[in-house]
């Protein structure tokens, strides 16, 4: 019989957080998010997956939310999700010194991607992708390359990118942009 952990867990204040990643520069930035997303159980899943992966938090623009059937990792207790109204009021938010990498038809493929150590990932909606006038916004264009259709879920597409990012990230002798 093994001895069960009593230990409670440990919360940080915010503002200790922040300090923290300040101090260490090794640790990259990033975050991942919808524009205009369609269906709320992709929010859901793609929260799942960035927790998963390491993104500081995600976020969508043009639409509201609230809980997440599909968050059954309770990840909404373990990073943010941010809501914006627009995408100016997007831009005026947004984490300094992150490059922002629109993930969508026409780009880089993202087998050759060199990803930025701080960046904001943006993914379109389900319906429409991501507007034109968006896309010019943007730092970077990466697109996922497919056997068969060319478009996946928007949670499948997000998932792949920030699995990416790790699997590159995680390469000795590669380094960010």
């Amino acid at each position: 019989m093994t001895a069960h952990n009593t230990r409670k867990p440990r919360f940080i204040e915010m503002n200790q957080l922040v300090s923290f990643l300040v101090k260490d520069e090794t640790l990259p930035y990033f975050e991942i998010g919808i524009f205009a997303p369609v269906h709320s159980e992709n929010i859901g899943t793609l929260w799942r997956s960035a927790y998963q992966l390491g993104a500081a938090g995600i976020f969508i623009i043009g639409r509201n939310v609230r809980g997440q059937s599909s968050d059954t990792a309770k990840t909404r207790q373990q990073i943010p999700l941010r809501q914006y109204e627009t995408w100016e009021n997007f831009l005026a938010h947004r984490p300094l010194g992150a490059r922002i990498v629109a993930v969508e038809f026409g780009g880089e493929p993202l087998a050759g991607f060199n990803h930025p150590q701080e960046a904001v990932y943006l993914l379109g909606s389900e319906a429409n992708g991501l507007p034109a006038y968006i896309i010019e916004q943007c730092d970077h264009l990466v697109s996922i390359e497919a056997v068969r259709y060319l478009s996946y879920n928007v949670a499948v597409s997000g998932s792949l990118v920030l699995y990416h990012r790790q699997f590159i990230q995680a390469q000795p002798n590669t380094k960010s942009r």
